[in-house]
């Protein structure tokens, strides 16, 4: 009992010393049996259907005509850094769609040759908010023969989801570009989309 009572006092002292780079909680994302069965039970329906479609809908508006790109969706589009930022609207979708979203963004990284650096949940006190950002960081993994530069494939990707008080804010999806002379240039990141968005 005492152990349990030391536990709860560390972390609260822990929430006091919290500021925007210093999370009071740090832990590395670990999914439970109940999570996976949901989650590959979700992959299978038309709730991933949905949400996908409609990613891969506005990309072509954005691509288009960007004026017209729903507002739930923000696209970042950089020399060296593009990506997605989708807002939760619980009218649209439900929570579980992005929280799902999130981790598949990752699995079909994966599949492209990634490796996971780091998966992740930092927890922050905002004053009378309670900030969790869960983050999925990617490398490509590098290959070089002799003389030839490094493949960076679309460089660094990040995938965040965003909660506060244990409600969803949004899902961020950003792929960003190294720029050294020991890096081959980026592929096209419409390639990228097409990858992870079906």
């Amino acid at each position: 009992m005492s152990d349990l009572w030391s536990y709860f006092k560390n972390l609260f002292k822990s929430a006091e010393k919290s500021s925007p780079t210093n999370p009071f909680i740090h832990e590395l994302i670990e999914r439970n049996d109940a999570e996976i069965a949901d989650y590959n039970k979700w992959k299978e329906g038309l709730d991933k259907r949905r949400i996908i479609d409609w990613v891969n809908n506005e990309y072509v508006v954005f691509m288009t005509q960007p004026d017209d790109v729903d507002t739930d969706l923000d696209f970042l589009n950089t020399p060296m850094s593009k990506g997605f930022v989708l807002h939760f609207r619980k009218e649209r979708h439900a929570e579980r769609d992005f929280i799902h979203l999130f981790d598949y963004l990752k699995e079909k990284v994966l599949s492209l040759g990634y490796r996971s650096y780091m998966s992740d949940t930092r927890t922050y006190n905002r004053g009378q908010k309670v900030e969790t950002v869960q983050r999925h960081y990617l490398k490509p993994a590098f290959s070089k023969k002799g003389d030839q530069k490094l493949d960076q494939r679309f460089g660094n990707i990040t995938v965040e989801l965003l909660q506060v008080n244990n409600i969803v804010i949004n899902l961020k999806f950003s792929a960003t570009g190294y720029v050294d002379h020991n890096f081959s240039a980026v592929e096209d990141y419409k390639k990228l989309m097409a990858s992870v968005m079906n």
